[in-house]
């Protein structure tokens, strides 16, 4: 790994007196965006997709506090994701929180925002915390909490951008017109603050989400697909349609950045910025691609996560600690004074945030455990989930596929009458076939070229059945396509890893290992399988 530039800076601190000496809580939180940030581009041993884009933002918040290198995200599939940041638990001890179709929250599980509250922060939301449901069917989600005055049409950014051009706008205009609905949002938010009451606002826009529109990222952000050839991971097939899907991905990480921003601004202009913890991530990786959202595989467990705390600690770290963002509810309750309830798994990361010291902090951070049970419930006959489980350490990612003989992706439905597929169908509808990655150009690719000379390995990663166990070497294969687990070499290594593994969640109460797995297998209500 190459060395991290020192980033030490200094700043001016604004003489602001506040009555509640507790900080204020700015959570950015986007939808699908994974270890996808410039700062992290001067890290890595070889060039990828993070030395194509720009987030100045990120990279700011990078700059002036941490950036943790192994921040992971309990479960690569939103609601699961979310359950367990929100409780500050593994995501299989949320009941029906674990599953995307389906959930259910169980409001005996106590969760971070709502603590916050009645402990005297005036608290709030714009666009997306927790799903599915209504508002009101979330942990954080009554609508007194949810400030979308100026509208909600950020989400689907390259669209309304696009549509706005094609109205006469020029580019700066459209993304200032989206940017006005953010501060418009943000400032609701605001205006609504008790007098000298902390605050924690959670900025979850989805625009990262599929879908964008197709070109966007060179049209709205001068982004070059071809830039990204032989900058891809291995999973992936190197061609354009590939890599003009991923930058216009990076396309919308950028938007989010842009928008993050646009809240910073507004909290100096207040004089609130140097009593406000900014913490940025997302929920998980790159939707549409395979090895990424709903797998547990680096990328779709691996977030991007930066942490500004202005007077604690020392500034422009990289920090290796492993994070489960579950740590994050723990350590926003902490940092707010607030009494974190025992039944929370995660570990808060403040001893971290207030030291001086770069690289590993604290030594028990060594590993990370993922996992996933349902995600779409058309994925598969019978709606059955996908259960598998993961550890990562620093060398080594070894995950346990409880149910081998399912596939991962979902199962691979057939055309109707006999048909073939279309590329539009593939990219436009999620429940084709391989309902569990989501329909995209990357997607449609795969499936047409999956029996073709070149695209064979890819399809096979892409939607194959795998077997119990897999193990990777990360040393020699940091895309995690050799799976060793069957190697008599890396015997001991993969009996280690089962065990600590298979440990950790019997001791968090589990029900996939401890013999109740059908909590997850059963739908709360009948739906019949059909696409």
């Amino acid at each position: 790994m190459k060395p991290f530039p020192h980033f030490l800076c200094s700043f001016l601190f604004s003489s602001v007196a506040f009555s509640d000496e507790r900080p204020n809580i700015l959570f950015a939180f986007a939808d699908d965006w994974g270890h996808y940030a410039s700062a992290y581009a001067a890290l890595e041993d070889r060039p990828g997709p993070n030395s194509v884009l720009k987030t100045t933002n990120f990279d700011r918040i990078a700059n002036e506090g941490i950036l943790f290198t192994n921040a992971f995200v309990n479960s690569p599939s939103c609601t699961p994701c979310r359950s367990s940041l929100l409780s500050g638990q593994y995501f299989f001890r949320t009941g029906q929180g674990a599953i995307l179709q389906g959930a259910v929250w169980d409001d005996t599980i106590p969760s971070f925002p709502l603590l916050l509250r009645d402990s005297g922060y005036h608290i709030g939301q714009t666009y997306k915390v927790w799903s599915p449901g209504s508002v009101g069917d979330a942990p954080y989600g009554a609508r007194e909490y949810e400030y979308e005055s100026a509208g909600v049409r950020f989400n689907q950014f390259s669209q309304t951008a696009t549509r706005l051009m094609e109205g006469g706008a020029s580019l700066m205009q459209a993304k200032r017109e989206l940017y006005d609905e953010v501060l418009g949002n943000f400032e609701s938010f605001l205006d609504a603050r008790p007098e000298d009451a902390p605050f924690c606002y959670w900025f979850g826009p989805t625009n990262v989400h599929r879908k964008w529109i197709r070109g966007s990222g060179k049209k709205l952000w001068g982004l070059e697909p071809d830039d990204l050839k032989g900058k891809l991971p291995a999973f992936l097939p190197d061609v354009h349609t590939v890599r003009e899907d991923m930058v216009d991905y990076l396309g919308e990480v950028m938007a989010f950045d842009t928008a993050l921003g646009v809240l910073l601004d507004r909290l100096a202009s207040a004089g609130e910025l140097e009593n406000t913890i900014v913490v940025v991530s997302g929920d998980h990786g790159i939707p549409g691609f395979t090895h990424s959202k709903t797998d547990l595989y680096d990328s779709g467990t691996h977030v991007s996560l930066a942490i500004r705390w202005p007077g604690e600690g020392a500034k422009g770290r990289a920090v290796t600690d492993f994070v489960n963002l579950m740590d994050l509810a723990p350590t926003f309750l902490e940092a707010g004074k607030t009494d974190i309830p025992d039944v929370m798994t995660g570990k808060s990361l403040v001893g971290i945030l207030k030291s001086e010291q770069g690289g590993r902090v604290d030594a028990s951070r060594d590993f990370v455990v993922t996992g996933r049970e349902r995600h779409v419930w058309m994925s598969r006959e019978g709606n059955l989930p996908y259960p598998h489980r993961a550890i990562r350490t620093d060398d080594f990612l070894y995950i346990r596929n409880f149910k081998p003989d399912r596939y991962p992706g979902g199962d691979p439905l057939l055309p109707k009458n006999g048909s073939a597929f279309s590329e539009d169908m593939l990219t436009n509808n999620t429940f084709v076939t391989f309902a569990d990655i989501d329909a995209g150009p990357t997607k449609a690719w795969l499936v047409l070229n999956g029996e073709t000379e070149y695209g064979k390995k890819y399809y096979d990663w892409a939607f194959g059945r795998r077997p119990g166990e897999e193990l990777y070497d990360l040393r020699k294969d940091p895309d995690q396509v050799v799976n060793l687990a069957s190697e008599t070499r890396y015997g001991a290594k993969r009996d280690e890893l089962r065990t600590r593994l298979l440990k950790i969640l019997r001791e968090n109460g589990d029900p996939r290992v401890l013999g109740d797995g059908s909590t997850f297998d059963k739908m709360p209500y009948t739906v019949e399988f059909t696409r």
